[in-house]
């Protein structure tokens, strides 16, 4: 038999949905997999209903539909603080990870270079590897996860094509300063790398911090390509709506992309999100505030556990610092915490470059009643 391709040697199914299966298996408490286990709005549901009776069953326009990208550029314009044209700076995805191998896979060709922090979402060094690019890895330094300056530059004078940058940080939660931002384009520019961001989480950010989009910083609009969803904003992580907004002549060759991947997005729930995109102010507000309620709830249990965390600045994880229970593996001791605990984590070593077996990682994207009951079966920890 001929052999598979190598590329795909080189990374395995993603650790986080593997950790569901097992919290199902189990019967435990997912606090894995970041999905919100409520219901979307009201509104939006009843949206997808009228969609759905309308009879927008056929494609959409393949790179979205002119009244989603209407919604999106006129909501993504108000938070950017400038004019997104909907004709020509947009392409609607299959969510967010579709945008980012979208991204990549425009800039990027075989043999190119893409820089990483680390810890990071695990489906980045992936899309890298499906693009014949090689990632490389800048250390965000626990427990706060700041980068090294002279340590980011090193990694850039070395040769890079592109540099991913999530923000709000899935999985640290670390909500990085205009200060820090602005550094990275500085080299960026030096440099001439873009930079593909991943701002999912732009909406789940807790005071005194805020979220600064990257490509607002002076010259970046020309480099960046900013990928986000609607999944985290709405509760429709099931969805798979996202996009990549980008510069007119970045966007062109993206949509070829998109375009040979996956056609396009569901046609119907294109339709139906621009109920949500047209909410008030007040609903993200509220977002924030509903986060917020369950961040402190799970960050109690971890109190009175007394284990050590990361406390988040932004988005809906924790990493929790496992290192007292002398576990060689993270791996095995999420397994025996899913099994024994009932609640299930991710190992934090799917998120390293370097071999590190100390963390697991939580989320809070859970109604308070989920996140009381979680909470009482970690306190089996301190036993």
């Amino acid at each position: 038999m001929p052999r598979t391709s190598l590329r795909t040697a080189r990374f395995s199914e993603s650790v986080i949905r593997e950790m569901s299966r097992v919290a199902t298996r189990h019967g435990a408490i997912n606090l894995a997999q970041g999905f919100p286990d409520w219901d979307p709005p009201a509104e939006l549901v009843a949206a997808g209903r009228a969609a759905m009776d309308a009879g927008r069953h056929q494609y959409a326009v393949t790179w979205g539909s002119p009244e989603l990208r209407e919604a999106l550029a006129e909501k993504v314009g108000r938070y950017m603080g400038r004019a997104v044209d909907p004709a020509s700076e947009l392409v609607v995805t299959c969510g967010a990870t579709e945008a980012m191998m979208v991204a990549m896979m425009t800039v990027c060709d075989p043999g190119d270079r893409v820089g990483l922090f680390s810890p990071f979402y695990e489906n980045y060094g992936a899309d890298a590897l499906l693009a014949g690019a090689e990632p490389v890895h800048v250390p965000l330094h626990p427990p706060d996860y700041r980068f090294d300056p002279a340590e980011l530059r090193r990694v850039f004078a070395g040769g890079l094509k592109a540099f991913v940058l999530c923000n709000p940080s899935n999985p640290c939660g670390r909500v990085f300063t205009r200060e820090e931002l602005g550094q990275l384009a500085a080299l960026a520019e030096e440099f001439d790398v873009w930079v593909l961001t991943d701002e999912v989480y732009e909406h789940i950010v807790f005071p005194p911090h805020r979220h600064t989009y990257f490509s607002t910083l002076p010259g970046m609009a020309e480099r960046t390509l900013m990928c986000s969803s609607l999944s985290k904003t709405f509760a429709i992580t099931g969805w798979r709506l996202g996009y990549v907004q980008a510069a007119p002549a970045v966007i062109a060759q993206a949509r070829k992309v998109h375009d040979f991947l996956t056609v396009g997005a569901a046609a119907p729930l294109q339709h139906a999100v621009v109920t949500a995109l047209r909410f008030p102010e007040s609903y993200y507000a509220g977002l924030a505030a509903e986060y917020a309620v369950g961040r402190e709830i799970l960050l109690g249990y971890l109190e009175r556990t007394g284990l050590a965390y990361s406390r988040p600045e932004g988005a809906y994880f924790v990493m929790v610092d496992i290192s007292p229970f002398g576990y060689a593996s993270d791996v095995e001791f999420a397994h025996w915490m899913t099994r024994e605990i009932g609640v299930a984590p991710v190992p934090g070593s799917s998120f390293f470059a370097t071999p590190e077996h100390r963390y697991v990682r939580l989320n809070f994207a859970k109604r308070p009643a989920t996140l009381h009951a979680a909470g009482e079966r970690l306190l089996r920890l301190r036993r």
